[in-house]
């Protein structure tokens, strides 16, 4: 009997696949742009410096994440409500945040980029070629906010599959333009690692224009007039804010402390990061099915707690466990089998990277055993709005747990391998699963939160 709550209806599993697999495969494409960036500029051996300056999208990206999970929580609430003029302001307010932040990055890379690259890499030539793609990309912050924010309502409002298509479209428009730009084809300039940040600056603001684009031509409900959107009384700001600010400083806290990995790392040279960059970009590929699957159940179980149905709620979290259990065994297996092929694919000249590259993937595999089960957690709690509990189990555990391992087995224990060093570092996730398990049982974090506003 107790088994039996974990399994879902036919019904739960439709409902969940239909939202899901869009978002899946959105968040597949957006990877495989990233891998793509990594996998060409391989072969032109500059894969630490495209790496080392992602680290600034990286930042950027966590923040905006944070604005946009925040505001999500809200407009999937108000969405299942019907509350179409708290939907538009939601918008508004999501744009506010996610601009003033691409903004601060923008003016951080103009002024800064060579101290921050060489933060976290101190060859020479690394922050060279890192800053000839900074200049660059630098440009693509503001646009994929504006991107990010839009496409985001367009899921909240259970609408994946336009966002998907769009993505579908992005990607090839950047495969397409980092051959020509990197390589030179025809009549294009050979602009090597430039090229790749030109492709994807280029490929961002295509999908910005058409998203805002058929948003308004659809007339689509999280979009009106300026007042409708930008006319945020403190009544509404107030309580939004109070509920997703701890979530931007979660994700703030926790993409700066992704990036101290890559400095700690960075101690152990070129190589040992040459491999950890292809490991970590194939983990992220496979990502798309964590990210795709976890931004579903915020979003499923978000619509039934703005509808009051809370037991409802309750009872479908319990579903999603079981269903978690199932996707994480098939992710684990496919990273450990095809590790080897996929990193063959980036053409590594050195054997020992290609070697060392493989133990990473298949760590990563390890990684991501928990991570589906501790990204549904976060989303179950987001639903509800449980911002503090998730600050901690997040980026808490992360500066408690994770970044120690990371800097203690570098620094003071003198281990050379990258790969053993990452395996110790997913302590964390172990005991962020411990506790975050514990408190989705308890169900504190089921609230309706359009009563707040």
């Amino acid at each position: 009997m107790e088994l039996r709550k974990y399994i879902g209806t036919h019904e739960f599993y439709r409902s969940t696949a239909r939202i899901a697999v869009p978002l899946a495969l959105q968040s597949a494409l957006m990877s495989c742009q990233s891998m793509i960036d990594t996998l060409m500029v391989s072969w032109i051996g500059k894969v630490s410096a495209v790496g080392t300056a992602a680290q600034v999208d990286t930042l950027a990206s966590m923040i905006a994440y944070g604005c946009i999970g925040g505001i999500s929580i809200f407009a999937s609430q108000f969405h299942g409500a019907g509350d179409d003029r708290n939907l538009k302001k939601c918008t508004g307010l999501g744009l506010c945040l996610v601009m003033t932040n691409a903004f601060l990055w923008f003016m951080a890379a103009t002024f800064f980029g060579r101290q921050i690259l060489s933060f976290y890499m101190k060859d020479p030539a690394v922050v060279s070629d890192g800053l000839m793609y900074l200049n660059i990309s630098r440009f693509t912050l503001i646009l994929s906010g504006c991107s990010f924010i839009i496409s985001n309502m367009f899921r909240s409002t259970g609408q994946p599959r336009i966002a998907l298509r769009i993505s579908i479209l992005t990607t090839i428009c950047n495969i397409t333009l980092n051959y020509l730009l990197i390589f030179g084809v025809g009549p294009f300039p050979e602009l090597g690692i430039r090229g790749a940040a030109l492709a994807t600056m280029l490929a961002q603001l295509t999908a910005c224009v058409i998203l805002i684009s058929y948003a308004k031509i659809s007339r689509q409900k999280f979009i009106g007039s300026f007042s409708e959107m930008f006319g945020l009384s403190l009544s509404f700001v107030r309580p939004v804010l109070d509920r997703i600010l701890p979530l931007i400083m979660n994700e703030t806290a926790f993409g700066f402390g992704q990036t101290l990995f890559i400095k700690a790392f960075g101690y152990l040279g070129k190589d040992q990061m040459d491999a950890y960059y292809v490991g970590n970009q194939i983990f992220n590929l496979m990502t798309f099915v964590i990210y795709g699957y976890g931004n579903s159940v915020q979003i499923l179980l978000g619509q039934k707690l703005g509808r009051g149905m809370i037991r409802e709620a309750r009872e479908e979290c319990d579903n999603h466990i079981g269903l978690a259990f199932v996707l994480s065994c098939i992710l684990v297996s496919f990273l450990v089998i095809f590790a080897g092929p996929m990193v063959r694919l980036f053409a590594l000249q050195d054997p020992f990277i290609e070697h060392l590259a493989v133990l990473i993937v298949r760590v990563f595999a390890v990684k991501a055993s928990m991570r589906l089960y501790n990204f549904m957690i976060f989303c179950i709690l987001r639903s509800g709005g449980d911002a503090k509990v998730i600050q901690f189990l997040d980026s808490g555990l992360e500066w408690l747990v994770g970044l120690p391992c990371a800097f203690l087995c570098v620094r003071i224990l003198g281990m050379t391998n990258i790969a053993e060093v990452l395996l110790i570092t997913q302590l964390e996730q172990l005991v962020r699963l411990i506790f975050g398990m514990k408190r989705v049982r308890s169900y504190k974090w089921a609230n309706d939160l359009t009563q707040l506003v």
